[in-house]
């Protein structure tokens, strides 16, 4: 069997955070983390009755936290609240109303593996906008990298360990581990050093 995905829960009130949590922990194919161990998540699912600036918050708050990925689960998904999601660097996104165990897991897995997921019903042309948008994390290109992937390259294709660059960037060992995760997962690469070239030779460090 295949590692079970380390997932952190937040919402915002209790009922909400027992029921996604009660959905997920019987699953085979995630592991319920706690706040305290939040830096050993790889994906974080954030439940919101809207995308608004508390909701955003707690993103930003999660992903400086160290977790690579996020889903959020949010009551009213409309075009805008959709590209505010994909703006604020979210992986995966699900309707509350559609938030079954089943496409709990499957957002989270397709988050874990660097894949995103917008739900259907939006226009077309938004649609698109929006995938292109979710799917590669925020501020990128497509292929491209995010400014703390850019850092973390960098300081890696200078010679530096994971203690070293958690080091200079003030980040945690895990956090350095998970940026490098990230990039290689998302671009298909098979490690470290072939990040570094694939970087170099794109000329994005």
């Amino acid at each position: 069997m295949a590692d079970r995905i380390p997932t952190y829960v937040y919402a915002g009130d209790p009922i909400s955070q027992a029921g996604v949590v009660s959905q997920l922990r019987p699953r085979s194919e995630v592991r319920i983390v706690e706040e305290t161990d939040l830096d050993r998540a790889r994906v974080a699912v954030i439940v919101a009755d809207v995308v608004d600036a508390e909701s955003r918050r707690v993103l930003r708050a999660v992903q400086r936290g160290g977790v690579p990925r996020t889903v959020l689960v949010a009551g009213t998904l409309d075009d805008a609240a959709v590209a505010a999601a994909a703006r604020a660097g979210v992986s995966g996104l699900l309707r509350r109303t559609e938030a079954t165990a089943e496409a709990l897991v499957r957002v989270v897995v397709r988050a874990a593996a660097g894949r995103g997921e917008v739900p259907g019903g939006l226009p077309a042309a938004p649609a698109d906008r929006v995938h292109r948008r979710v799917l590669p994390p925020p501020g990128l290109a497509l292929r491209g990298l995010s400014d703390r992937e850019t850092q973390v390259l960098r300081l890696v294709a200078d010679g530096h360990d994971t203690a070293e660059i958690a080091a200079v960037l003030c980040y945690s060992e895990r956090t350095v581990k998970n940026v490098l995760h990230a990039v290689t997962s998302r671009l298909q690469l098979r490690n470290r050093s072939h990040a570094v070239a694939y970087a170099l030779r794109e000329g994005l460090i």
